[in-house]
């Protein structure tokens, strides 16, 4: 082994948000851990750059409140939450629609306006609607669990809502969510998601989704991130770094990206992933002064937000900030195409927009047809070549997003998973 690269129980590769909850359960349970992070900071996906004064997530980025992951981890206050408004714009040929949730916000006639029969939808679509979300709000997790898994699509058809409502409301939303417009994701998955929007709330930290990881960082021991340091690959005792140095441990944590785990694990069967492409201008002036989403029933666009409606530390002052989004990584609109766009679902003026930047993220989510499993085992088994014997060598495991649902509830819950598994195995 080279020098400087100490032994340690356990080993994680990879500082997203399953890493990090996997290496803060096993230091707290008394190992010695230590993360390698290829990339200059921790978060993987949630990851903020600071431009000019502007704050840009890579890739459009939500936080869940309800979550039980983020709830058991995170300290709330410290992130200085800024939450969304609990509506959705929708733009139509008739213009902007609203679907407001009337449990929640101001009881306005002008904001519940569009609930009336024969605006969004019809009589039946608002209660079929109304129905299902009473029941995602209501019925226990595991009756959501454990219920039919189907296509999101099939299921919404089940629930009574017309093809239309679905394709004018529903579809453009969940598009966003899923990062795929045909609506083929796990039902069990749309569900959950379903029930945590509704019992939630939707915000944004106000230095960024990047506050959510280095928060979780934060609360490790001191040096048990080690930044900038690409694995090449796993060794029968540990792991080989990109400058040549190993380092052994007891255990392997793989908690990197479905790609990277693919090239790491050999054995391992690939996942498909679904691709975006965010796009951030500055705007002399807020073309939407509501910290809401708008989205596109043409389906351009997945989704667009001013963000600094929402956070004012997103844009320095005097300049308005607006995320878009768009499915893919390849064969997108270009910069030009996206504002005219704008223009149209914005009804503004934007001839003057700056680009700012654009991220294309190609393994954004894992793609989650049904039936979908929800959790797995992290623990890689044995006659793949990626597990050791009892008879020596380090144990390994892979945790992620794409072995439990594409959600920040899902990273952090494999990587929770995998710890427990770990913590078993080696009698800790």
């Amino acid at each position: 082994m080279a020098a400087g690269v100490e032994p340690v129980d356990v080993l994680v590769v990879g500082a997203g948000a399953a890493g990090l909850a996997c290496a803060g359960d096993l230091a707290a349970a008394g190992l010695t851990v230590r993360v390698f992070e290829g990339s200059d900071g921790v978060g993987g996906r949630m990851r903020t750059d600071v431009r000019g004064g502007f704050r840009l997530d890579r890739g459009f980025q939500v936080f869940n409140t309800s979550y039980p992951q983020v709830k058991r981890r995170l300290e709330l206050r410290g992130l200085r939450l800024r939450p969304f408004a609990p509506d959705l714009l929708v733009h139509t040929g008739e213009g902007r629609l609203r679907v407001a949730d009337p449990t929640r916000g101001p009881v306005r006639l002008g904001r519940l306006a569009d609930l009336v029969p024969g605006r969004l939808g019809s009589a039946r679509d608002l209660a079929a609607l109304g129905v299902l979300s009473g029941r995602d709000l209501l019925a226990p997790p595991h009756v959501l669990k454990h219920g039919a898994d189907r296509t999101t699509r099939t299921a919404l058809s089940a629930a009574g809502l017309s093809e239309e409502f679905v394709d004018r409301v529903l579809r453009p939303f969940l598009s966003g969510v899923f990062l795929e417009d045909e609506l083929e994701t796990s039902s069990r998955f749309f569900h959950l998601v379903w029930r945590s929007m509704l019992r939630g709330t939707l915000c944004l930290p106000a230095e960024g989704i990047g506050a959510v990881p280095a928060q979780l960082a934060a609360a490790l021991p001191p040096g048990t991130v080690r930044l900038e340091s690409p694995v090449e690959a796993l060794t029968d005792d540990g792991v080989l770094l990109t400058d040549g140095r190993e380092a052994t441990a007891t255990a392997v944590v793989v908690a990197t990206g479905p790609g990277a785990a693919v090239r790491l694990l050999p054995g391992l069967a690939p996942v498909p992933t679904r691709a975006v492409t965010t796009y951030y201008h500055a705007a002399p002036e807020p073309p939407l002064t509501e910290p809401v989403l708008v989205t596109d029933s043409a389906r351009r666009v997945l989704n667009t937000a001013v963000l600094s409606a929402i956070g004012p530390t997103y844009a320095p002052p005097g300049r308005a900030l607006v995320s878009t989004s768009v499915l893919g990584v390849t064969g997108t609109p270009d910069e030009a195409e996206v504002r005219r766009t704008l223009a149209e679902l914005y009804d503004t003026d934007t001839d003057g927009w700056e680009p700012v930047a654009e991220y294309r993220v190609p393994e954004a989510l894992p793609a989650m047809p049904p039936p979908w499993p929800l959790t797995r085992t992290t623990r890689r088994p044995a006659g793949d070549g990626s597990a050791m014997s009892d008879a020596g060598g380090a144990r390994r495991y892979l945790c992620g997003d794409h072995r439990a649902t594409g959600s920040v509830q899902g990273a952090l819950a494999s990587g929770a998973r995998a710890a427990r598994e770990v913590l078993a195995d080696l009698g800790a």
